[in-house]
């Protein structure tokens, strides 16, 4: 080492000289050189102290799951078999669930200010399953979108022309004129009917869920029948994200306020309106557009993601 490093000092030698003539090669392809990498990566995985640590991790892994799991079914067992142990006799009737369901009959309208008893109970009397099932929704999405969402970070080799990826494959229907002008006619209405059943949830079958429903279906016809490009210009992944944050935010937060007032014996100051009007029913109106943002969001991005791998295009 010493006499290379007073060679190199000295002028006598190149220390470089013949490391840099493979990347020197002219003519040298993309699938030639992944063909070059892979043989190495194979060659690398299966040394024998490589194949060894991989061995010990498996089975380190393995023992920390089945610790994991085994403490888990246990507790979840425990749990269950309390619950089992405060239900009534077999045959026996519940008193609490006959009071439950009267007080939602009896005093529903009055308490929650909404002539659609169903929706009283899944926004005010029930509203913490209600936001659950949206969280639900949301982290479906964010898992998808960490699975086929395809950006610069997640390309499946260094050689990959990230703008290829990202090309449409698919069959493009937006050419087709029959479809265009049928849709041309028919988004519209049905944009306007989830946007009614979104506000009219309170007085009527409907609601946040059935609402976001149809709006997800409407977007996701009119990118079918116009493309991803006009849907680009006012439906992007960023505006998505936003939606998705703002609406999960202000449900927690307006429930979070409601629940601890109610909680502490104070009153909240939410006017429950008239019953039967379009202003009614308390926070129903604004929780039901809050859950319908979330559901038509999540539908669209599934769609997005599972047809061209991104939503909105602007990654």
């Amino acid at each position: 080492m010493k006499k290379r490093f007073l060679a190199w000092l000295y002028g006598d030698q190149d220390v470089m000289d013949g490391i840099l003539d493979n990347f020197n090669k002219p003519d040298v392809s993309h699938s030639e050189l992944k063909k070059i990498t892979r043989a190495a990566e194979e060659e690398y995985d299966h040394r024998p102290e490589v194949l060894e640590a991989i061995g010990r991790d498996r089975a380190r892994f393995r023992t920390i799951y089945l610790v994991i799991a085994f403490i888990s079914c246990i507790m979840l067992t425990l749990v269950l078999l309390y619950t089992v142990s405060l239900l009534p006799e077999y045959g026996a009737e519940n008193p609490r669930a006959v009071e439950v369901v009267s007080r939602y009959v009896e005093d529903g309208l009055e308490e929650t200010g909404a002539v659609n008893i169903v929706s009283g109970m899944i926004l005010d009397y029930r509203a913490f399953d209600t936001l659950g099932e949206s969280h639900v929704l949301f982290t479906a999405l964010i898992c998808v979108m960490i699975l086929l969402r395809i950006d610069r970070k997640n390309q499946r080799s260094d050689y990959e022309d990230y703008y290829t990826v990202r090309t449409d494959t698919y069959f493009d229907l937006s050419t087709d004129p029959v479809l265009r002008l049928v849709c041309a006619v028919i988004v519209p209405c049905i944009l306007l009917y989830g946007i009614y059943i979104l506000l009219n949830g309170q007085n009527s079958p409907g609601g946040g869920f059935s609402g976001g429903a149809v709006l997800g279906a409407g977007m996701i016809l009119f990118s079918v029948a116009f493309g991803f490009d006009k849907a680009d210009r006012f439906f992007t992944l960023k505006v998505s994200n936003i939606v998705t944050f703002v609406s999960l935010g202000f449900y927690s937060f307006a429930k979070g306020y409601v629940f601890f007032m109610g909680a502490n014996g104070l009153e909240n100051h939410i006017p429950k309106g008239t019953p039967g009007a379009i202003f009614s029913g308390g926070m129903i109106l604004p929780l039901d557009i809050a859950v319908g943002c979330v559901v038509g969001c999540t539908m669209f991005g599934f769609y997005s993601l599972f047809r061209r791998g991104s939503i909105g295009g602007q990654i």
